[in-house]
């Protein structure tokens, strides 16, 4: 038997012994994992509950990709078995460095081995999209005079403000009645939610309380189970108005038994927080992937922000980077990891935050570690002191469309909060997200001509600087079978619109000013500004030409018609500020 071993080796060509050695290679690694997961930290204009354990079971290793030119790093770890609900050993995603030229098989002439497909173990506890609590919108970015109508999940929800239980109320925005939007109603004298169609009135639990076309002698038909609006579940925690997508009577105390995700930085109110939304023309999962990648910064962002300090050594002119990611943890909740000196968690479906300790923060750059040498003992205890949070909410809207809020939580330097003006802010975080929007909706439209079970097929992703872009792949495809669930519906088949015109795609005023009351005063207030400059304008003509020479000075007519001519070019250049900053910004990466 051992004799004809030994002649199979020597007959088996240089490919069948190449694959023999990756089987062999498979066989030993049965652990293994075919990702790793990094945390991203961009920031937007300045630039831990544990998570729960559930049971994983690994089947097969599985490996980003392979060439057959210079070998690259191959990916593993070290797994331990979870317990739900029950603290223990994580697992530990490291990369391996790669094997010396020695030891490596050659692959001359010889086809890369067969890539391992990511597949979902149907053993596995599946994510459910619908039994979770989803942020709607900041409260400082909501009007309690008025409803306003958002899609999340694929459903079309109002949000108003119920001053007789004082507090903000989620319903299907549709009337019972015709099934007219309900957020193109108002909010009536007595404090319910009406109907703009036919008038009628419902109360905070959804109840209708009157049907003006009923005669009030007739049956109460306005009682009937019927007549009543669909109440979500909401609460407001963190400043922001969350809602549980389910209106079975079942979920009504859901908020007993289960809670949004919490930050403990977010509610402590030694921490100013800076906030703002904005809705994005492309899907939730890019977006998140976008919000988990660092080392897109210094290229998509070139000339806006900046994260970290350059290479002592730079290969190019933006200074990109190795990065140092390890994702600690990853199960059915999300997961946690670590970039340098930042500790980074994700909380599916939304919720991603960076938090750094201690942080120096200078200029629109952040700069980490302790202080210099020479800072004095006081000095050094106050930076030690200071902490930073980052936060990010991904929303799922449609296919196609995503909302993210985002911000800044800390305890220092909060000075600045009350002096430079929200919407200033957010004229410079919209640059930030201008700069890869158009990148980032093709790219979108490029995976799903693939599918998003190719994924890792199609991307080929050989760096640590990728690892919590395909650890969230690999999430979403062993917890959701490789997509978001929309349920059974006119987006269940998961199609994206089409690309509309860049100026279309990239405009900021629906998207973002039209949902930010402090975008949205200053709009009207440079508007009434610009009128103002053209009416002086006018008037100063008129008055300079309407006047005989001889009474007005020359002197005076003069300083008329500088006024006219200076009020004219102010409303222009203002006109210009307008629209460049409340409209359309485009970014030309060519330019750049």
């Amino acid at each position: 038997m051992t004799t004809n071993f030994k002649n199979i080796v020597k007959a088996a060509t240089p490919h069948q012994l190449q694959t023999t050695k990756y089987s062999l290679q498979a066989a030993a690694n049965q652990s293994a994992m075919e990702a790793l997961i990094a945390s991203y930290v961009p920031s937007f204009f300045y630039i831990p509950k544990p998570l729960h354990d559930h049971k994983t079971h690994v089947t097969k290793p599985n490996f980003i990709n392979f060439h057959q030119s210079s070998p690259i790093p191959s990916w593993s770890f070290s797994s331990s078995t979870y317990k739900k609900n029950t603290p223990g050993p994580f697992k530990v995603f490291t990369i391996s460095s790669p094997p010396s030229s020695s030891s490596t098989v050659s692959t001359e002439n010889t086809p890369p081995p067969p890539e391992p497909e990511l597949e979902t173990d149907n053993k596995e506890e599946k994510f459910d999209w619908f039994s979770e609590w989803y942020p709607v919108m900041p409260v400082c970015d909501l009007d309690k005079r008025v409803p306003h109508g958002k899609k999340v999940l694929g459903i079309d929800i109002v949000v108003w403000w119920d001053k007789n239980e004082n507090s903000w109320k989620v319903f299907d925005d549709a009337c019972p009645h015709r099934l007219a939007p309900l957020s193109d109603g108002r909010i009536d004298k007595l404090g319910r939610l009406q109907c703009a169609y036919h008038g009628w009135c419902f109360n905070g639990s959804g109840d209708c309380k009157l049907i003006p076309q009923a005669p009030l002698d007739g049956p109460q038909v306005h009682t009937f189970k019927k007549a009543c609006a669909r109440a979500y579940p909401s609460v407001v925690q963190h400043e922001m108005v969350w809602f549980w997508p389910n209106t079975d009577p079942e979920y009504k105390d859901i908020i007993t038994k289960k809670k949004p995700p919490f930050i403990p930085e977010m509610d402590d109110p030694s921490f100013s927080k800076f906030w703002i939304n904005r809705d994005i023309p492309y899907g939730y999962e890019v977006l998140l992937e976008n919000i988990l990648d660092p080392a897109h910064v210094p290229y998509a962002h070139y000339g806006v922000m900046e994260i970290d300090q350059p290479p002592k050594v730079k290969v190019d002119r933006e200074g990109g980077k190795p990065l140092d990611i390890v994702v600690e943890q990853l199960d059915i909740n999300g997961f946690s990891g670590k970039h340098l000196w930042d500790s980074a968690k994700f909380v599916a479906p939304c919720t991603y935050y960076n938090y750094n300790d201690p942080v120096a923060f200078q200029s629109n750059i952040l700069l980490h570690g302790p202080p210099p040498a020479g800072t004095d003992h006081k000095k050094k205890k106050l930076v030690e002191q200071q902490r930073m949070l980052l936060f990010f909410f991904c929303i799922p809207v449609s296919p196609g469309n995503s909302r993210l809020i985002w911000g800044i939580a800390k305890n220092f330097n909060s000075w600045n909060d009350n002096i430079i003006p929200r919407w200033i802010r957010h004229i410079v975080s919209n640059i930030v997200v201008d700069s890869d929007l158009h990148l980032l909706h093709i790219e979108e439209q490029k995976i799903m001509e693939v599918g998003p079970a190719n994924w890792h097929k199609a991307c080929f992703v050989p760096t640590k600087s990728d690892a919590f872009v395909v650890g969230f792949r690999r999430w979403l495809n062993k917890y959701s079978d490789g997509q978001i669930n929309w349920g059974v519906g006119k987006f269940s088949s998961g199609t994206l619109p089409p690309t509309p015109p860049r100026q279309q795609l990239m405009d900021r005023y629906w998207s973002h000013v039209v949902n930010c009351r402090s975008c949205s005063c200053a709009y009207k207030s440079l508007n009434a500004l610009q009128v103002v400059l053209q009416v002086i304008s006018i008037v100063s003509i008129g008055i300079a030409a309407a006047t005989k020479q001889s009474a007005i000075p020359a002197i005076a007519r003069t300083a008329m018609a500088s006024m006219a001519v200076i009020g004219f070019a102010a409303s222009r250049l203002l006109a210009h500020f307008i629209y460049k900053n409340f409209h359309y910004h485009d970014y030309d990466h060519t330019l750049h």
